[in-house]
């Protein structure tokens, strides 16, 4: 029988302690980017810190305090009107976020060039955000008003995020220049593909199935030349209907070819279809 392996659980304490490290440090990260690129550059890219963004250069408001003064009242709003338990680490993040933009305010930027800013403080601001979602966690803000905004509206989560977000980007092109708001959406995008490199990293494997007639010999050459395990499912053609096996095995992006050929080599018309798996966890790829 296979030995069976649990990993253990890490002490509450402990956990606790990482998680809002993280919080913090990636809150810190947020700022860092905010000051030495977005800011600067009158990059707008949505949220609360676009909205201190368009402050800034309207009425000269320190942004870390407009931040304050947004985040708090959305956080409790967030708790009484829509009834959830957001965590004592949301709140320090709510609060953390904005006293690091006053502590960094000082910063000289990075770039006077708009595109520059609005590439790398996308990118750092993904990368906080993602750190601070590992944490299990948010820094509140405008996806606290998108949930409430959802709750009265009934529009799917991701559209009222995308409808305040684009708002803000809206105003900041006329506040500031068609252009800029042009940058403010690539810093948006920017944040957003950062923010998914952070939560599942580099390794995306390929999910592959496998429709063939030697369901046995595919089986078996995978398990000898790609040492990989693999799941038989059970199907039925759609116009035969006729009952048909499809071997699914998931392998590192790098073993795809061998796969193909292996399979090829066995069943030359073997139907191969490959998907993207961005979260494998299990034996031979991640195990947390």
């Amino acid at each position: 029988m296979a030995k069976k392996y649990r990993r253990e659980p890490l002490p509450p304490l402990l956990r606790n302690l990482i998680e809002y490290s993280l919080v913090i440090l990636g809150s810190f990260f947020v700022a860092l980017a905010f000051n030495v690129f977005l800011l600067p550059n009158n990059i707008a890219s949505g949220g609360v810190a676009g909205i201190s963004t368009i402050t800034k250069a309207v009425f000269d408001w320190e942004p870390g305090v407009v931040q304050w003064v947004l985040n708090i009242p959305l956080f409790i709003i967030g708790v009484v009107i829509l009834g959830k338990n957001f965590g004592l680490k949301s709140f320090v993040g709510t609060i953390v976020l904005p006293l690091f933009v006053l502590l960094t305010n000082d910063i000289d930027a990075a770039t006077d060039n708009s595109l520059l800013g609005a590439i790398f403080g996308g990118m750092g601001v993904g990368l906080g955000l993602g750190i601070v979602f590992r944490g299990r966690a948010s820094t509140g803000g405008i996806d606290l008003a998108a949930q409430v905004v959802h709750k009265f509206t009934h529009l799917p989560l991701g559209i009222s995020v995308a409808l305040l977000d684009g708002m803000i980007v809206v105003t900041s092109a006329l506040v500031f220049s068609l252009e800029e708001g042009l940058y403010a959406l690539i810093g948006l995008f920017a944040t957003s593909r950062t923010i998914d490199f952070v939560q599942v990293g580099f390794n995306t494997s390929k999910n592959v199935m496998i429709i063939t007639e030697y369901v046995e010999d595919v089986r078996d050459s995978i398990f000898e030349e790609i040492d990989r395990g693999v799941t038989v499912l059970s199907g039925a053609g759609g116009y035969t209907e006729r009952e048909r096996r499809v071997v699914m095995c998931v392998v590192q992006q790098n073993e795809f070819i061998k796969l193909t050929q292996t399979v090829k080599m066995v069943d030359p018309g073997a139907f191969v279809i490959a998907m993207n798996a961005t979260e494998v966890l299990g034996e031979g790829f991640k195990t947390t």
